[in-house]
């Protein structure tokens, strides 16, 4: 479980492909901290660490996780979004996050306004019927509010904190992000359906 606040920005120093599968390696600020077996949100996928030394942390990508996500289409030198997994006695500052990827988006518009900048995100039907107003998404592994559900897209407002410390600061339109519709949203509607 996570919450939905980056921790660092880190750069992929590899992805090695593997037939269907794929080696990930990126710097991590924590990385001296981690225990192989440990969960990271790397660009808000739940990844296990293999392996790990003072500076780096790596991952294996099994083949559902880069059909379902935009890891494979990380190259050297791509910034990462990396959380640790939350802890018991942390405080909950985002929103539920479970790294559980849903779909990705395409970027359709990163421009600023003013100091803050606009992020519009296509949403696939299966990721948008969960949005609402003012509700929480995923996108990348960022917990963000939803300013606005379009018909086939949803607006976020970026301040420039999240914005400075996030890979946002490098996202172009076109670019596919990761995302996770609100975990409570998926209950409630599987709740009601009974």
């Amino acid at each position: 479980m996570f919450t939905g606040l980056i921790e660092d920005v880190g750069t992929v120093q590899s992805l090695e492909r593997h037939g269907e599968q794929a080696r990930l390696v990126t710097t991590a600020a924590f990385a001296g901290d981690l225990a192989v077996g440990d969960s990271v949100a790397v660009n808000g996928c739940c990844l296990t660490a293999t392996a790990r030394d003072a500076t780096t942390a790596t991952f294996d990508l099994l083949a559902r996780t880069l059909e379902l996500t935009s890891l494979g289409e990380l190259a050297t030198g791509s910034p990462v979004n990396l959380e640790r997994a939350l802890a018991a006695n942390a405080r909950l500052g985002g929103h539920f996050v479970q790294g559980h990827v849903d779909a990705t988006g395409e970027i359709l518009d990163l421009s600023p306004r003013g100091q803050d900048h606009r992020l519009e995100v296509s949403l696939p039907t299966g990721v948008q019927r969960y949005c609402v107003e003012r509700g929480s998404l995923a996108v990348d592994g960022i917990s963000l509010t939803i300013a606005e559900v379009l018909p086939a897209s949803a607006v976020f407002w970026i301040i420039p904190h999240t914005f400075a410390a996030t890979n946002l600061q490098a996202a172009a339109p076109g670019q596919r992000l990761n995302l996770e519709a609100d975990l409570l949203a998926k209950y409630a509607e599987k709740l009601l359906a009974r």
